[in-house]
């Protein structure tokens, strides 16, 4: 049996486990081996590489808060998450642990054929290393909003525009993204609401990473945007990220699978 995991904090919440686990399951003969994917809370991100390899795991995903630290606990990197020091994919390949990051083709799916000129991103940590990037790639111009300055400085660095959330521009954007954890388990908002209201008066769209409706969606829909949530993403870099578990199977079957699991 070989076993893979997710890692997070929160992560009772993640639906990784059922996306994977029924690849798993449904194509076990194709695969030639079994397999089971489960979810694991960390406290402490020092102890992720060691924790990894005390459960003799295979493969793992890592999410909030924990990529940048698995982009440092890695042996390898490969790709772009060298460009943006953010790892959300971990393989086991002849002992040693090679990370990848699978958000950054994930994140574009779900805004193919739209035409974005300037975003304002929420947030500093690895997710948002990911989304910049992805719409850097795109030819988009980008910013970046957060509540504290430590984690700006990469941004800075990169020079990206990088606002305190005190200092944030209330207009000016096409695209407004949350990758903070506000609404994931409460109803918070990443901004003040008087601000963002502000700020979607002049948008056209409203994408929130998290993979149900916030009160960030939520208040973009009362002010008349198109909005996204984390779903397409989560499917689309799931799919990828089991591209390096299991390069073998065809990667369609993987997603019309994962996309029969969410329906």
């Amino acid at each position: 049996m070989r076993l893979y995991a997710v890692f997070g904090n929160p992560i009772a919440h993640s639906k990784s486990p059922l996306l994977h686990n029924a690849v798993f399951a449904r194509f076990e003969k194709e695969l030639g081996f079994k397999a089971s994917y489960h979810p694991l809370l960390l406290e402490n991100p020092a102890e992720l590489k060691q924790r990894f390899l005390e459960l003799g795991l295979c493969g793992a995903n890592i999410t909030t808060p924990f990529k940048e630290a698995a982009f440092h606990s890695s042996d390898k990197v490969e790709g772009l998450a060298k460009e943006i020091q953010a790892v959300n994919t971990w393989v086991l390949r002849e002992g040693e642990i090679i990370g990848y990051n699978t958000d950054i083709e994930g994140f574009l799916a779900p805004l193919k054929g739209l035409k974005i000129v300037r975003a304002l991103v929420f947030g500093a940590g690895g997710s948002s290393r990911a989304v910049v990037c992805a719409l850097q790639s795109r030819g988009v111009e980008v910013a970046v909003c957060n509540r504290s300055a430590d984690r700006l400085a990469y941004f800075q660095a990169q020079n990206v525009p990088s606002f305190l959330t005190k200092d944030c521009p209330s207009s000016g954007y096409d695209l407004i993204i949350n990758t903070t954890t506000a609404g994931l388990k409460d109803d918070n908002l990443p901004y003040e609401e008087g601000l963002l209201k502000a700020l979607f008066r002049q948008a056209k769209y409203a994408y929130d990473l998290i993979y149900r409706q916030t009160p960030f969606l939520s208040l973009a829909k009362e002010c008349g945007l198109q909005t996204f949530d984390g779903k397409a993403m989560l499917i689309a870099q799931a799919v990828l990220s089991f591209a390096q578990f299991a390069p073998k199977l065809p990667s369609p079957l993987v997603q019309e699978t994962m996309q029969a699991v969410l329906k």
